[in-house]
């Protein structure tokens, strides 16, 4: 009984993830509390975690130490607003070589990586904008 319990909370947390892109514990948790309150944070948390070691979730750590989840486990790339915070998928081109370049370079083997850029986004510069146009 307790299997399929769990197997029903995880059904819940995976349907969660379509609510959005890069989302915070916090975030997931809400969207699963407003329909489903009796599952605890702590279930969710775990389920989360449970997903990004079995490759069906990516973990983002972001600059500021706070944690989103990605449902795109593929590697790509992120850019992230300082001044509203969203966060946004960046598809990249680099040389197919790079990652060897740096090994040899540093003597080191890469499993893994990520970008992420931060900086400000379209709509945050274009509301910098407005706000500082002359009011007619």
């Amino acid at each position: 009984m307790n299997i399929q319990r769990n197997t029903v909370q995880r059904q819940i947390v995976l349907e969660s993830l379509k609510k959005g892109a890069h989302l915070s514990l916090n975030e997931i948790y809400s969207f699963i509390h407003n329909e489903h309150p009796s599952i605890s944070k702590a279930t969710v948390s775990r389920n989360l975690y449970q997903f990004v070691k079995s490759d069906l979730l990516r973990l983002i750590k972001l600059m500021d130490g706070l944690e989103r989840f990605d449902s795109r486990t593929d590697l790509h790339h992120h850019f992230i607003c300082n001044k509203c915070g969203i966060i946004f998928d960046i598809e990249i081109e680099y040389p197919e070589d790079c990652l060897e370049n740096i090994e040899q370079k540093y003597n080191i083997q890469i499993d893994n990586h990520e970008i992420a850029f931060s900086g400000i986004c379209e709509k945050c510069l274009n509301d910098i904008a407005q706000s500082h146009d002359p009011i007619d």
